[in-house]
Protein backbone atom coordinates (compact mmCIF):
# COMPACT_ATOMS: atom_id res chain seq x y z
CA UNK A 1 0.00 0.00 0.00
CA UNK A 2 1.59 3.46 -1.00
CA UNK A 3 1.18 6.63 0.65
CA UNK A 4 -1.30 7.68 -1.42
CA UNK A 5 -3.36 5.47 -0.36
CA UNK A 6 -5.05 6.72 3.01
CA UNK A 7 -5.56 10.20 1.21
CA UNK A 8 -7.47 8.04 -1.60
CA UNK A 9 -9.49 6.32 0.84
CA UNK A 10 -10.51 9.36 2.41
CA UNK A 11 -11.07 10.74 -0.30
CA UNK A 12 -13.72 7.67 -1.58
CA UNK A 13 -15.43 8.05 1.53
CA UNK A 14 -15.84 11.91 1.95
CA UNK A 15 -17.79 11.47 -1.53
CA UNK A 16 -19.64 8.63 -1.18
CA UNK A 17 -20.79 9.48 2.53
CA UNK A 18 -21.91 13.15 1.00
CA UNK A 19 -24.08 11.57 -1.73
CA UNK A 20 -25.83 9.12 1.01
CA UNK A 21 -26.51 12.34 2.97
CA UNK A 22 -28.10 14.29 0.14
CA UNK A 23 -31.44 15.75 0.60
CA UNK A 24 -30.75 15.34 4.29
CA UNK A 25 -31.13 18.53 6.44
CA UNK A 26 -28.06 19.28 8.45
CA UNK A 27 -28.87 20.08 12.19
CA UNK A 28 -26.08 19.97 14.32
CA UNK A 29 -26.92 16.60 15.54
CA UNK A 30 -27.04 15.15 12.11
CA UNK A 31 -23.54 16.84 11.40
CA UNK A 32 -22.44 15.25 14.83
CA UNK A 33 -23.84 11.82 13.66
CA UNK A 34 -22.19 11.92 9.96
CA UNK A 35 -18.72 12.68 11.51
CA UNK A 36 -19.33 9.81 13.85
CA UNK A 37 -20.37 7.77 10.67
CA UNK A 38 -17.30 9.01 8.89
CA UNK A 39 -14.71 7.67 11.35
CA UNK A 40 -16.20 4.20 11.59
CA UNK A 41 -16.46 3.76 7.53
CA UNK A 42 -12.48 4.88 7.87
CA UNK A 43 -11.68 2.38 10.03
CA UNK A 44 -13.96 -0.54 8.08
CA UNK A 45 -12.41 1.01 4.74
CA UNK A 46 -9.05 0.16 6.49
CA UNK A 47 -10.21 -3.42 7.68
CA UNK A 48 -11.42 -4.61 4.33
CA UNK A 49 -8.39 -3.21 2.45
CA UNK A 50 -5.94 -5.09 5.15
CA UNK A 51 -8.09 -8.46 3.87
CA UNK A 52 -7.26 -7.60 0.30
CA UNK A 53 -10.21 -5.87 -0.91
CA UNK A 54 -9.23 -3.04 -3.19
CA UNK A 55 -9.56 0.50 -2.34
CA UNK A 56 -12.83 2.25 -4.28
CA UNK A 57 -14.74 -1.23 -3.48
CA UNK A 58 -13.90 -1.08 0.11
CA UNK A 59 -15.29 1.76 0.36
CA UNK A 60 -18.41 1.45 -1.77
CA UNK A 61 -18.78 -2.06 0.34
CA UNK A 62 -18.78 0.30 4.07
CA UNK A 63 -21.32 2.45 2.80
CA UNK A 64 -23.52 -0.32 1.60
CA UNK A 65 -23.05 -2.26 5.08
CA UNK A 66 -24.48 1.41 6.21
CA UNK A 67 -28.00 0.90 4.74
CA UNK A 68 -30.38 3.55 4.88
CA UNK A 69 -28.77 6.85 5.82
CA UNK A 70 -31.95 8.46 6.05
CA UNK A 71 -33.52 5.80 8.32
CA UNK A 72 -30.13 5.86 10.62
CA UNK A 73 -31.08 9.89 10.75
CA UNK A 74 -34.56 9.69 11.80
CA UNK A 75 -33.50 7.16 14.25
CA UNK A 76 -30.82 9.34 15.67
CA UNK A 77 -34.16 11.91 15.90
CA UNK A 78 -36.20 10.15 17.78
CA UNK A 79 -33.24 8.93 20.58
CA UNK A 80 -32.63 12.94 20.99
CA UNK A 81 -36.56 13.43 21.06
CA UNK A 82 -37.88 13.27 24.77
CA UNK A 83 -41.20 10.23 24.59
CA UNK A 84 -44.94 12.37 24.10
CA UNK A 85 -46.52 11.48 27.34
CA UNK A 86 -49.66 9.40 26.95
CA UNK A 87 -53.20 11.50 26.22
CA UNK A 88 -55.48 11.06 28.94
CA UNK A 89 -58.24 9.57 26.57
CA UNK A 90 -55.46 6.99 25.17
CA UNK A 91 -54.68 6.55 29.34
CA UNK A 92 -58.41 5.80 30.38
CA UNK A 93 -59.07 3.30 26.89
CA UNK A 94 -55.62 1.36 27.84
CA UNK A 95 -56.81 1.08 31.93
CA UNK A 96 -60.87 1.09 30.58
CA UNK A 97 -63.15 -1.07 33.48
CA UNK A 98 -66.40 -2.31 32.17
CA UNK A 99 -69.30 -1.76 35.41
CA UNK A 100 -70.43 -4.92 36.24
CA UNK A 101 -74.05 -5.70 34.86
CA UNK A 102 -75.48 -7.02 37.97
CA UNK A 103 -74.49 -3.40 38.98
CA UNK A 104 -76.10 -2.10 35.78
CA UNK A 105 -79.18 -3.66 36.73
CA UNK A 106 -79.17 -2.96 40.19
CA UNK A 107 -78.52 1.12 39.82
CA UNK A 108 -81.38 1.34 37.07
CA UNK A 109 -84.05 -0.71 39.39
CA UNK A 110 -83.30 1.66 42.75
CA UNK A 111 -83.55 4.71 40.11
CA UNK A 112 -86.97 3.88 38.99
CA UNK A 113 -88.07 3.17 42.04
CA UNK A 114 -86.67 6.30 43.60
CA UNK A 115 -88.13 8.57 40.71
CA UNK A 116 -91.63 6.36 40.81
CA UNK A 117 -91.11 7.28 44.56
CA UNK A 118 -90.27 10.99 43.83
CA UNK A 119 -93.10 11.53 40.82
CA UNK A 120 -95.88 10.29 43.68
CA UNK A 121 -94.27 12.34 46.63
CA UNK A 122 -94.86 15.24 44.36
CA UNK A 123 -98.09 14.25 43.23
CA UNK A 124 -99.55 13.65 46.39
CA UNK A 125 -98.10 16.80 47.91
CA UNK A 126 -99.76 19.23 45.63
CA UNK A 127 -102.97 16.76 45.75
CA UNK A 128 -103.08 15.50 42.46
CA UNK A 129 -103.13 12.07 44.25
CA UNK A 130 -104.90 11.31 47.35
CA UNK A 131 -102.46 9.36 49.71
CA UNK A 132 -102.26 9.61 53.63
CA UNK A 133 -99.61 11.38 55.52
CA UNK A 134 -98.14 8.35 56.18
CA UNK A 135 -97.85 7.34 52.58
CA UNK A 136 -96.60 10.61 51.79
CA UNK A 137 -93.26 10.30 54.92
CA UNK A 138 -93.08 6.40 53.39
CA UNK A 139 -92.61 8.00 49.95
CA UNK A 140 -90.02 10.16 51.57
CA UNK A 141 -88.00 7.05 52.70
CA UNK A 142 -88.20 5.58 49.72
CA UNK A 143 -86.76 8.10 47.24
CA UNK A 144 -83.88 9.00 50.07
CA UNK A 145 -83.45 5.00 50.79
CA UNK A 146 -83.13 4.07 47.09
CA UNK A 147 -80.87 6.94 46.09
CA UNK A 148 -78.50 5.96 48.96
CA UNK A 149 -78.13 2.88 48.10
CA UNK A 150 -77.25 3.51 44.83
CA UNK A 151 -74.25 5.88 46.21
CA UNK A 152 -73.19 2.98 48.19
CA UNK A 153 -73.26 0.61 45.41
CA UNK A 154 -71.67 2.91 42.77
CA UNK A 155 -69.07 3.74 45.47
CA UNK A 156 -67.84 0.16 46.21
CA UNK A 157 -67.49 -0.35 42.13
CA UNK A 158 -63.93 -0.49 41.00
CA UNK A 159 -63.93 2.57 37.74
CA UNK A 160 -61.92 3.35 35.08
CA UNK A 161 -60.11 5.70 37.40
CA UNK A 162 -60.80 4.87 40.75
CA UNK A 163 -60.58 1.86 43.26
CA UNK A 164 -63.51 0.78 45.30
CA UNK A 165 -64.15 2.53 48.49
CA UNK A 166 -63.87 0.36 51.52
CA UNK A 167 -67.39 -0.60 52.49
CA UNK A 168 -67.62 1.14 55.75
CA UNK A 169 -67.33 4.47 54.59
CA UNK A 170 -69.16 3.56 50.89
CA UNK A 171 -72.36 2.55 53.56
CA UNK A 172 -71.94 6.04 55.25
CA UNK A 173 -71.74 8.00 52.38
CA UNK A 174 -74.56 6.28 51.33
CA UNK A 175 -76.30 6.17 54.45
CA UNK A 176 -75.58 10.36 54.79
CA UNK A 177 -76.64 10.77 51.27
CA UNK A 178 -80.16 8.81 51.83
CA UNK A 179 -80.84 10.54 55.27
CA UNK A 180 -79.73 13.68 53.40
CA UNK A 181 -82.37 13.28 50.55
CA UNK A 182 -85.28 11.80 53.02
CA UNK A 183 -84.99 14.88 55.51
CA UNK A 184 -85.43 17.16 52.42
CA UNK A 185 -88.35 15.62 51.32
CA UNK A 186 -90.15 15.19 54.89
CA UNK A 187 -89.65 19.20 54.89
CA UNK A 188 -92.07 19.31 52.24
CA UNK A 189 -94.31 16.87 54.14
CA UNK A 190 -93.98 18.92 57.02
CA UNK A 191 -94.94 21.84 55.19
CA UNK A 192 -98.02 20.89 52.94
CA UNK A 193 -99.71 18.78 55.91
CA UNK A 194 -97.93 18.59 58.99
CA UNK A 195 -97.57 20.33 62.17
CA UNK A 196 -94.51 22.85 61.70
CA UNK A 197 -92.72 22.05 64.36
CA UNK A 198 -92.18 18.57 62.46
CA UNK A 199 -89.88 20.81 60.44
CA UNK A 200 -86.67 20.73 62.96
CA UNK A 201 -86.98 16.99 62.93
CA UNK A 202 -86.39 17.58 59.45
CA UNK A 203 -83.69 19.96 60.02
CA UNK A 204 -81.93 17.64 62.56
CA UNK A 205 -81.95 15.09 59.58
CA UNK A 206 -80.71 17.30 56.95
CA UNK A 207 -78.12 18.96 59.61
CA UNK A 208 -76.66 15.87 60.63
CA UNK A 209 -76.25 14.15 57.08
CA UNK A 210 -74.09 17.16 55.76
CA UNK A 211 -72.01 17.20 58.73
CA UNK A 212 -71.75 13.24 58.29
CA UNK A 213 -71.00 14.18 54.44
CA UNK A 214 -68.33 17.00 55.44
CA UNK A 215 -66.52 14.54 57.93
CA UNK A 216 -66.11 11.68 55.24
CA UNK A 217 -64.99 14.10 52.68
CA UNK A 218 -62.57 15.79 54.74
CA UNK A 219 -61.18 12.51 55.78
CA UNK A 220 -61.14 10.87 52.40
CA UNK A 221 -57.81 9.61 50.92
CA UNK A 222 -56.80 9.31 47.46
CA UNK A 223 -58.66 6.43 45.65
CA UNK A 224 -57.33 7.34 42.09
CA UNK A 225 -55.27 4.67 39.89
CA UNK A 226 -51.71 5.12 39.27
CA UNK A 227 -52.50 6.11 35.88
CA UNK A 228 -54.46 8.70 36.92
CA UNK A 229 -52.74 10.27 39.22
CA UNK A 230 -50.02 10.60 36.84
CA UNK A 231 -52.49 11.90 34.55
CA UNK A 232 -53.72 14.77 37.74
CA UNK A 233 -49.61 15.49 38.02
CA UNK A 234 -49.46 17.01 34.50
CA UNK A 235 -52.67 18.81 34.39
CA UNK A 236 -52.71 20.03 37.84
CA UNK A 237 -53.67 23.09 38.35
CA UNK A 238 -53.44 23.45 42.79
CA UNK A 239 -56.08 22.31 45.02
CA UNK A 240 -55.87 23.45 48.47
CA UNK A 241 -58.47 21.38 49.89
CA UNK A 242 -55.95 18.18 48.32
CA UNK A 243 -52.68 19.89 49.86
CA UNK A 244 -54.35 21.10 53.05
CA UNK A 245 -56.27 18.65 54.47
CA UNK A 246 -56.95 20.86 57.70
CA UNK A 247 -58.46 23.15 55.54
CA UNK A 248 -60.79 21.04 54.13
CA UNK A 249 -61.76 19.84 57.61
CA UNK A 250 -62.63 23.18 58.19
CA UNK A 251 -64.29 23.98 55.84
CA UNK A 252 -66.20 20.79 56.85
CA UNK A 253 -66.96 22.27 60.26
CA UNK A 254 -67.94 25.61 59.10
CA UNK A 255 -70.42 24.31 56.52
CA UNK A 256 -72.23 22.23 58.96
CA UNK A 257 -72.38 25.31 61.48
CA UNK A 258 -73.50 27.25 58.36
CA UNK A 259 -76.42 25.23 57.94
CA UNK A 260 -77.27 24.39 61.07
CA UNK A 261 -77.82 27.83 61.64
CA UNK A 262 -79.38 28.47 58.53
CA UNK A 263 -82.45 25.79 58.98
CA UNK A 264 -82.55 27.25 63.18
CA UNK A 265 -83.32 30.82 61.50
CA UNK A 266 -85.46 29.11 58.85
CA UNK A 267 -87.62 28.19 61.58
CA UNK A 268 -87.61 30.61 63.66
CA UNK A 269 -89.29 33.08 60.95
CA UNK A 270 -91.23 30.30 59.97
CA UNK A 271 -92.88 30.70 63.55
CA UNK A 272 -92.38 34.28 63.93
CA UNK A 273 -92.70 36.06 60.60
CA UNK A 274 -93.93 33.62 58.25
CA UNK A 275 -93.44 30.61 56.41
CA UNK A 276 -92.80 32.53 53.24
CA UNK A 277 -89.40 34.38 54.58
CA UNK A 278 -88.22 30.77 55.79
CA UNK A 279 -86.41 30.28 52.96
CA UNK A 280 -84.42 33.50 52.75
CA UNK A 281 -82.51 32.08 55.76
CA UNK A 282 -81.65 29.13 53.82
CA UNK A 283 -80.49 31.18 50.63
CA UNK A 284 -78.14 32.97 53.15
CA UNK A 285 -76.70 30.43 54.29
CA UNK A 286 -76.11 28.56 51.22
CA UNK A 287 -74.26 32.51 49.64
CA UNK A 288 -72.40 32.18 53.65
CA UNK A 289 -71.10 28.33 52.30
CA UNK A 290 -70.11 30.04 49.04
CA UNK A 291 -68.32 32.97 50.33
CA UNK A 292 -66.51 30.85 53.24
CA UNK A 293 -65.29 28.30 50.18
CA UNK A 294 -63.91 31.20 48.17
CA UNK A 295 -61.81 32.91 50.80
CA UNK A 296 -60.50 29.43 52.19
CA UNK A 297 -59.28 28.26 48.01
CA UNK A 298 -58.12 31.76 46.95
CA UNK A 299 -57.59 34.02 50.85
CA UNK A 300 -54.52 32.47 51.30
CA UNK A 301 -53.74 32.72 47.70
CA UNK A 302 -54.10 36.79 47.55
CA UNK A 303 -52.84 37.65 50.77
CA UNK A 304 -49.58 35.71 49.72
CA UNK A 305 -49.30 37.71 46.29
CA UNK A 306 -49.69 41.15 47.89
Amino acid sequence: MNATDPIRRSTDIHRLLDEAFAGVELTPETQDLKEEIRDNLLFRVAELEASGVEPSDAARRAIAELGDIRALVDGEAAAASPARPESASAAALRNQVRPKPGFVVRTVLISIVAAVALVLLVLGLVGVLSFGTGVLIGLSAVFGAGLGVVTADALRQETTTNHPLPTGRAVAFGASTGVLLAGLAFTGVVIVRLDLAWIILGALLVIAAIGVLSYLGATQTNRHKPWMVEQQRAMRTGNRFEEDPASAARFGIYTAATWTVAFVVAIVLGFTVGWLWAPVALVGGFVVMLIVLARMLFGADARSKG
